[in-house]
């Protein structure tokens, strides 16, 4: 494979990996998708304002497995082969972040839902579209994902 196409690999995985996966939105029924979106990226602001990146760096735990290696000949070595030890970067705060945004979206009025992907007869039954202002959403309520990245929310009669 040559090594362009091995580097578009994981894009593509991960591309097909979050159409199958449920949609997760702050929801709140009436409101344009666009308000939606512009009061989550103000809370991401404000959020990373307020709790700055910690980036800490650990190594994970290692040890030394022996190994042993024999010849055709029946002689045999034994070697230690160490394994973990691998430096791992994170960010400390990442976690009180994503805290101080989730509570900043529910002081707006905001709930966090995951809407299923619509099954292929609903999806198929259903105009083409985008939903641009949040629906009342029911028990059967799903999602059509389209190419270019935006969703359908779909209530089926029934």
């Amino acid at each position: 494979m040559p090594a362009r196409y091995a580097r578009l690999l994981p894009l593509a995985t991960a591309a097909l990996l979050s159409a199958c996966a449920p949609l997760n939105i702050w929801y709140k029924p009436g409101v344009p998708v666009a308000t939606a979106e512009d009061r989550l990226l103000s809370c991401r602001v404000d959020a990373a304002q307020s709790v700055p990146v910690n980036r800490q760096v650990r190594r994970t735990p290692s040890s030394l497995v022996p190994r042993r290696f024999c010849d055709k000949n029946g002689n045999c070595t034994v070697f230690y082969e160490r394994i973990g030890g691998e430096v791992v970067v994170f960010d400390a705060n990442e976690r009180l972040r994503r805290q101080v945004v989730d509570r900043c979206m529910r002081n707006e009025g905001y709930t966090p839902v995951s809407l299923p992907n619509c099954p292929e007869g609903i999806r198929q039954a259903a105009p083409a579209g985008r939903t641009t202002v949040l629906p009342r959403l029911a028990e059967n309520s799903c999602v059509i994902r389209n190419r270019d990245g935006s969703w359908q929310i779909v209530t089926p009669a029934g």
